[in-house]
């Protein structure tokens, strides 16, 4: 199994998001609330516009953890949700599936888009930019790894992806094999 990392450069995840834009809206907002809100893939591709339409904050209940738990939307993202969503039904899917709902019924947003579809999305746009090891949770890696480069605030991450510990936040965004690899890299017996 491969280890899935973070986007650690901010001009490929700009490049990415640009490029889902110009490619499809939906796959956009995808990309943007993954690195805006910190939340699993499993908590976002059931959103329905009701959820976030005129709001600042959604809770939710986390599949993985059954824990509820309040996400902030923060400017940026609540910027890329008002066209999105202006023309939507409170009941339509945020991320509909296309597929799915050709097959299964006359209503457009029938069902939420998979899980595997979401990663094949996000994959093929991150490997367009010289992305590689993207998984269901580089979107969420990604916001702790910029959150925490910006602000340092790792207890705040911490109770954010509800990790035991910091040690275990900073390994899970990749902060700890950044570090181990500066480490040996500027490690010599000649100097």
């Amino acid at each position: 199994m491969n280890t899935v990392q973070p986007i650690r450069s901010k001009a490929q995840v700009r490049d990415i998001a640009d490029y889902l834009l110009s490619y499809s809206k939906r796959d956009y907002i995808l990309f943007m609330f993954g690195i805006y809100s910190g939340l699993r893939i499993s908590d976002i591709l059931p959103l329905k516009a009701r959820d976030v339409r005129n709001r600042n904050r959604l809770t939710i209940r986390e599949k993985k953890t059954a824990k509820e738990k309040a996400v902030f939307l923060n400017a940026e993202l609540q910027k890329a949700l008002k066209p999105y969503v202006e023309n939507l039904n409170d009941w339509d899917y945020l991320f509909p599936s296309r597929q799915q709902a050709s097959r299964t019924s006359k209503d457009k947003n029938a069902r939420p888009l998979t899980r595997q579809r979401a990663i094949q999305i996000l994959k093929a746009a991150a490997a367009r930019f010289g992305v590689e090891d993207v998984g269901t949770h580089t979107l969420r890696k990604t916001f702790g790894y910029h959150m925490y480069n910006d602000t340092k605030d790792i207890a705040t991450l911490q109770t954010i992806f509800n990790h035991a510990s910091p040690l275990v936040t900073l390994r899970y965004i990749g902060i700890d094999q950044d570090r181990k690899d500066n480490l040996v890299k500027n490690f010599s017996f000649t100097k």
